[in-house]
């Protein structure tokens, strides 16, 4: 999950761009819905949903950016174990 925690680093960073070059390298349902989340900060709800929907994640059903962000670091800590 490394690849993941690069995105995160380059979203905070505010490097968009290269945030998303880099998570589509990764075909899991977490790299899918961390680019929808990427997509919601962008401002692209169309492409956000597609990626929710890759993800198995409620596009509608969704919280604020900061809500999304910890749920999915969240479960990246669980993905990756103790």
């Amino acid at each position: 999950m490394h690849l993941l925690h690069q995105v995160l680093a380059h979203m905070r960073a505010g490097r968009w761009r290269e945030a998303l070059d880099l998570v589509q390298d990764d075909g899991s349902e977490l790299a899918a819905w961390l680019h929808g989340i990427l997509h919601i900060q962008e401002g692209d709800l169309e492409d956000a949903e597609y990626w929710y929907g890759k993800a198995n994640q409620s596009f509608r059903g969704r919280g604020s950016l900061a809500q999304e962000l910890e749920r999915f670091e969240e479960k990246l800590s669980q993905a990756e174990g103790p």
